[in-house]
């Protein structure tokens, strides 16, 4: 009983075996053949390690799909058919499309040699009308057979065309397959530059959208009939891995661009235009992994967000029309529908859901070429919508202005009598305007002495201050001063005794010990010191009356060519006395040329911005580390001073006022407002500018440049 089911079931295999035994691909000169499952076995090699010694000794297998197929995580196939050559030529092209292929070669054996012969695609180096597929010209004489080992090789989900030519089959495809390209590009052009042309008259984005959405579409369609060597590089793993995908990724960008602003979905779908944007993410994650090299969750996304993509913006244009009435949408979402079921249908062929043939392969690009159409009339009846829009404000625009011509008719009689009214009331009040305009003109004037006065007071406490302290200097070195001159002159009188009297030895002797007793040399050394600390005290005396005269002329008209360093180091020096302890001075000079200035203004302007430093210094309730640095830069036509300080700061609000007259961030009493007026009149006077950088807490920085050619 045993044996009989052994044999019955090696009796079914066989029966089985030969059952799904391929065919022998048979080729002619006129004739072509697609390599379906009737033809080969496959050999999947996940890990791409086989070598053809290793596939000579596997087990290969008949698939249900009709086309090989690349599924989502196979990276290497090896299909083995037979093919008989019944033409005359002693060869027969296998072609494959180039699109996307990896690498694409052929083995077979030598039935004369009984060697392994390898052969890779024939137009690595050919001319340019074959560039675009990959072919191998398989030596196989007249009226024989042989068994072909095939190796295809890709990162991207998606079936395996394979096609098999006579030699003059295969010319008449090329050539027919080059004119219908030909024919593609030239309409995507002729449309790209009749909407950049519409663009440029119109001048609605939709058109530049439009026409970028029109560029990555024929991009894509080019480089997925394999002209990718033409356009970019020959380089199949950058083009497949990289450049492709990375073309699809903007042809999506290009597509929500164009839609957004072809349908106005900022302003039609308002609420929900932010989950809109979850469409660019999704382009945005494919992105990504293009860029990381993630190829194969790559090509998995961009069939996801395709589908997503087409689906989404279907249901938008009919909600916009449908729903909302917007007729733009019309045209959009025939077209666009037509184009949604074209992808769905070349998608669902590329993972062999449905048979791949040529209407299947070429359905996009038919599709697409009326779905162009339909989009040139959406945006054609967009610019109508537009028109009849135009035309509407136009009639109310008119309308309104016939009524607004007979209000402003009746109100023009009764405003000529008020007129008449207010004519002889204005000229009343202008009487008056002048008068109060003078005394304000005289107040103003009033004022801005008032400040003068307070700076030169504040000055003339600072001054008197610096100058009593060298002054106490020379006053309390003159008392032992005279003391030393005393006892010298104590000391003279007893070498004149001495002198006179030499007989009276007990003289001399009186002289020395008067002498030890005074200790000269302390007396020189003494002396010395007490005149240098006189003539230190004089100098600093003089220097602080310098200061003084410089700062005097405020009111001078006259143009003087001036050391801005020194006037600055002047200024620093009458202040000196009103600067806190636990403020420092940190002045930083460029080499500067003389300036051709006011100098009595400018010296006004340095003395104002460094006190307003100062008082925001003072205003922090802690202080550490505070400073005012000032620097001077050169430039080739002009100067800069910058006063930088580590007090308060101030808001944007106050920057904005602190240089009209009267205002203060001062209590009341402690300022006028006018100083920094005049400090922005003064810069004004000499046709400079001033800069001001703060923010609350963080200090303040007033940059003033002032210009060379001022004379």
């Amino acid at each position: 009983m045993g044996k009989i089911l052994v044999t019955a079931y090696l009796l079914f295999s066989s029966i089985i075996a030969f059952a799904d035994k391929p065919d022998t691909v048979v080729i002619n000169n006129n004739q072509s053949t697609l390599l379906t499952n009737r033809y080969f076995y496959e050999l999947e090699d996940t890990n791409a390690n086989l070598t053809i010694n290793n596939v000579l000794n596997k087990e290969f297998y008949v698939i249900k799909n009709t086309l090989p197929t690349f599924k989502y995580t196979k990276s290497t196939t090896w299909l083995k058919f037979n093919i008989k050559n019944d033409s005359t030529a002693p060869f027969i092209t296998i072609s494959i499309a180039a699109s996307v292929i990896d690498e694409f070669d052929l083995y077979y054996i030598d039935n004369t040699t009984t060697n392994i012969r390898h052969l890779v695609p024939d137009n690595a180096h050919n001319d340019q009308v074959t560039q675009n597929i990959m072919f191998i010209n398989c030596p196989v004489l007249p009226g024989t057979s042989n068994t072909i080992y095939l190796r295809i090789k890709s990162s991207a989900p998606n079936v395996i065309p394979i096609k098999v030519y006579g030699t003059y089959a295969f010319l008449k495809s090329r050539n027919i397959e080059n004119i219908t390209t030909g024919v593609i590009i030239g309409v995507f052009i002729v449309m790209a530059l009749y909407n950049l042309l519409l663009f440029f008259i119109v001048g609605d984005r939709s058109y530049i959208y439009y026409v970028c959405y029109i560029l990555f579409f024929g991009l894509s369609q080019v480089l997925k009939r394999g002209y990718g060597g033409n356009l970019f590089t020959t380089d199949k793993t950058i083009l497949n891995n990289y450049i492709i995908p990375l073309v699809r990724v903007l042809f999506g960008y290009s597509i929500l661009l164009f839609i957004s602003e072809f349908l106005q979905l900022k302003q039609n779908l308002k609420r929900w235009y932010k989950y809109y944007l979850l469409l660019y993410a999704i382009y945005s994650i494919l992105l990504v992994a293009v860029l990381c090299g993630m190829v194969v969750t790559a090509y998995n996304l961009i069939t996801i967000s395709t589908c997503i993509t087409s689906v989404s913006l279907l249901i938008i244009g009919a909600h916009l029309y449908f729903g909302n009435g917007f007729k733009p949408a019309k045209f959009f979402m025939l077209g666009w529908g037509i184009f949604l079921i074209s992808i769905l249908i070349s998608v669902a062929s590329n993972r062999g859901f449905i048979p791949y043939n040529n209407l299947t392969t070429e359905i996009v690009v038919y599709s697409s070429v009326l779905e162009l159409i339909l989009f040139s009339a959406a945006l054609a009846e967009k610019i109508n919508f537009y028109r009849f829009q135009k035309n509407e404000s136009q009639n109310f625009a008119l309308a309104v202005a016939k009524e607004n011509e007979r209000l402003i008719t009746q109100q023009n009689i009764l405003l000529e009598n008020k007129v008449r009214e207010r004519t002889n009331e204005l000229i009343a009040t202008n009487k008056n305007l002048s008068v109060s305009i003078d005394n304000l003109m005289s107040t103003q004037k009033q004022l801005i002495d008032n400040e003068k006065m307070a700076s030169l007071g504040q000055l003339t406490a600072g001054v008197a201050h610096e100058i009593n302290n060298p002054i106490n200097f020379v006053s309390s070195n003159i008392a032992p001063l005279r003391l030393d001159f005393d006892e010298l002159f104590v000391l003279l009188n007893k070498y004149d005794d001495a002198l006179n009297n030499p007989e009276q030895s007990s003289l001399l002797s009186i002289l020395n010990n008067y002498k030890q007793k005074i200790d000269i040399n302390f007396i020189k050394e003494e002396i010395t010191i007490l005149l240098n600390g006189i003539e230190e005290g004089a100098n600093r005396t003089a220097e602080i009356v310098n200061s003084l005269r410089a700062f005097s002329s405020t009111d001078e008209q006259i143009l003087k060519t001036t050391d801005i360093n020194k006037s600055i180091l002047n200024n620093l020096l009458i202040l000196r006395s009103t600067i806190p302890y636990y403020i420092e001075i940190k002045p930083v000079f460029d080499k500067l040329e003389p300036l051709h200035c006011y100098p009595g203004k400018i010296n006004q302007l340095i003395i104002n911005l460094i006190n307003n430093s100062i008082y925001a210094i003072k205003a922090r309730e802690h202080h550490s580390d505070e400073s005012v640095m000032i620097i001077t830069k050169d430039y080739a036509d002009h100067i800069s001073i910058e006063i930088t300080d580590t007090g308060i700061g101030m808001s944007d609000e106050t920057k904005q006022r602190i240089f009209e007259p009267f205002f203060t961030t001062k209590s009341i009493g402690e300022g006028t407002g006018l100083g920094l007026s005049i400090v922005f009149g003064i810069i004004e006077k000499h046709r400079g500018n001033i800069e001001v950088i703060s923010s609350p807490g963080n200090g303040a920085t007033f940059i003033v440049t002032l210009p060379k050619n001022l004379a």
